[in-house]
């Protein structure tokens, strides 16, 4: 095992011995202009790559544009890329989930090569005699690949925007219902700053009703008072005038 690991290091040694500022500057390029959501573009592996794969070509391509031994301005920005890379296929769950779109993609263009193969007579009698070989065959061609790896672009980046869609839906709503508290704890404040103020007037209150009182039971002076009925009949409401006798 340690005799392997040195024998990848000497090759490796040879082989950023003999890359120049050109191939380093390329490599700055090639990763910037990968797709931002596919970590396998970055790295320039395939699908089927182990973690060790990963492991490997990240230290080989990492060397290449490493700040202190590439001149490339955005040097740093690509290192930084490679770096994210490798976490993500690191990780079982983003590499589970990154594989899934794979193998959905793959379903895709599986679904349309059917449907080419029942107008191409020809090719479908060949993939029958093969027993499936000739399928392997095809998946394994730079064309399918090509195709693989757009249709995985395709999906990804149909995932990515339902995430945002649903996060900005998640912030909208929660925004709402921090405007909604905000609206409670305002109304609840103007009600406790109402029943403080009734509170604190409550002796002026009862010293104006108590005022109130006194003067409804006898009447200040120089007020003119309306007069009393007089009626010879209690039964009766209304002024009756006296009666004048023979």
């Amino acid at each position: 095992m340690g005799e392997v690991k040195l024998e990848d290091d000497a090759i490796l040694k040879s082989f950023l011995a003999e890359v120049g500022e050109v191939e380093r500057d390329n490599e700055v390029v090639r990763i910037l202009s990968c797709f931002k959501l596919n970590p396998f573009e970055h790295l320039n592996l395939s699908f089927d790559s182990s973690t060790d794969d990963v492991k490997r070509q990240y230290r080989k391509i990492s060397l290449m544009v490493h700040p202190d031994k590439c001149k490339h301005p955005q040097a740093q920005e690509a290192f930084g890329a490679l770096a994210k890379a490798q976490q993500l296929l690191l990780n079982d769950q983003e590499r589970g989930y990154i594989l899934t779109q794979v193998h959905a993609a793959k379903e895709e263009l599986r679904m349309k090569r059917k449907k080419q193969l029942k107008k191409d007579t020809a090719s479908k009698i060949k993939s029958l005699v093969d027993e499936g070989k000739h399928e392997h065959i095809f998946e394994q061609s730079e064309e399918f690949q090509r195709e693989l790896k757009l249709k995985v672009r395709e999906i990804l980046t149909d995932q990515e925007w339902r995430r945002r869609k649903m996060a900005m839906r998640i912030s909208e709503e929660e925004g709402r219902l921090k405007k909604d508290e905000a609206e409670q704890k305002e109304v609840w404040k103007k009600k406790r700053e109402h029943e403080e103020q009734w509170e604190g007037t409550r002796e002026k209150r009862v010293s104006s009703w108590r005022d109130f009182q006194k003067s409804g039971k006898k009447a200040k002076k120089g007020e003119t008072r309306p007069p009393k009925l007089k009626t010879e009949d209690p039964n009766k409401s209304y002024v009756q005038r006296p009666v004048k006798k023979g």
